[in-house]
């Protein structure tokens, strides 16, 4: 199939950065999926191993431990997970919290934290959601009390991406509950041998199973008040919204990846494939298929392509990155069922490629904010 098209913000150093990602994913990831499928998270060695070849905060700056470079690195190790259909190496959520901390948080705690990270030392979490509470974070019953010269941590979080490795938990609580939206802390919570934290069971997810997702347990859970992200009280929630188009056009560019391998499987199993004496790629209905399936994979690489650039340039807006998350998911999920569909029963078998990318694809339109989230904030824009 003839290439869809060459990225504007590619160049000949990130080419062979590519490179270097597509070995290190040929020989520590794609390999081992199925047995962390059964096992329902990646071995903590694949962390050690990306710290070393820098992989982890590629685009974090190389006075925190990162690797200097910028989001297009990032951009090409998240379509590289994509195209091997790697959904359980949680390494969108590890720099999130990056971002996280190095936009909101103090001296100290990026020093702290960020080089562990990069080294892959740590495994970072975020712990919003909870059984009540998910997009609505008014919901959110978590409490962080100050009691002396720390807090007191209260409360349970559901659905929580790499909870069962996690080292380093940032967790949305409620310091001051009278201040509303004001009312919210983001808290940096170190989990090894942590008195009063629990991480429950790995969930059993329709798809995605590779990746660790497990419920935590906060009872009486202490930490210093030095772990308040950024070292004031009431910021959590702008924390939040401020970090949310990192996420967002993260979470496009592997649904991009997605329908990009998708496309490619479809067409090569309808050229070897034959039905009525003929390939399945010989048939109308096969080829007009597919075509809109190319179609929307050629739209949606120009609109993920223009926003890489601007993460790269820091213009990304809140209102397009909602838009990117909200195409691009809500266009995997057609795209999924579109060629499932061509594979016929095959494709409803769980040992094609196709039927893995179909569960797997389904939840990329709930978790980083609802398709009807999406909706609302762009509405807001008109």
């Amino acid at each position: 199939m003839q290439t869809l098209r060459t990225s504007r913000w590619m160049d000949a150093d990130l080419a062979l950065y590519r490179d270097m990602v597509r070995r290190f994913i040929a020989a520590e990831i794609d390999p081992h999926q199925e047995r962390w499928r059964k096992q329902q998270h990646v071995d903590r060695a694949l962390w050690h191993k990306a710290g070393e070849f820098g992989m982890l905060l590629a685009d974090i700056p190389e006075e925190y431990g990162g690797a200097g470079g910028n989001y297009a690195h990032m951009a090409i190790l998240f379509e590289e997970l994509a195209a091997v259909g790697d959904r359980a190496f949680g390494v969108h959520v590890h720099a999130i919290v990056a971002h996280y901390l190095l936009n909101q948080g103090t001296e100290e705690q990026k020093k702290k934290y960020l080089p562990k990270l990069a080294r892959g030392e740590m495994i970072a979490a975020i712990a919003m959601t909870e059984p009540g509470a998910g997009s609505d974070l008014q919901g959110v019953r978590t409490r962080a009390v100050k009691d002396g010269d720390s807090y007191l941590i209260n409360g349970s979080k559901i659905f929580i991406s790499n909870g069962y490795l996690a080292d380093l938990v940032v967790v949305v609580a409620k310091t001051d509950p009278a201040a509303g939206a004001k009312g919210f802390s983001l808290l940096l919570v170190e989990t090894r041998d942590l008195p009063g934290y629990r991480v429950g069971r790995i969930l059993e997810k329709l798809g995605q199973k590779g990746q660790d997702t497990c419920e935590l347990f906060f009872d009486d859970v202490r930490v210093g008040a030095d772990a308040v992200l950024g070292g004031v009280e009431g910021r959590g929630f702008a924390h939040l919204m401020s970090e949310l188009p990192y996420e967002r056009i993260m979470l496009a560019i592997s649904a991009q990846g997605a329908i990009e391998r998708a496309l490619q499987l479809t067409v090569d199993y309808a050229s070897q494939r034959k039905a009525f004496g003929q390939p399945l790629i010989e048939m109308q209905n096969t080829r007009f298929k597919l075509a809109e399936v190319k179609a929307q994979a050629v739209v949606g690489r120009s609109f993920v392509d223009d926003c890489i650039e601007r993460m790269i340039a820091g213009t990304m807006d809140t209102t397009t990155a909602s838009i990117a998350k909200l195409w691009l998911s809500e266009t995997e999920g057609r795209v999924m069922d579109e060629c499932l569909q061509l594979f016929g029963g095959y494709g409803y078998m769980l040992e094609y490629p196709i039927a893995q990318m179909y569960a797997d694809a389904r939840v990329q339109r709930i978790y980083g904010g609802t398709s009807e989230i999406m909706k609302e904030i762009i509405a807001r824009s008109l």
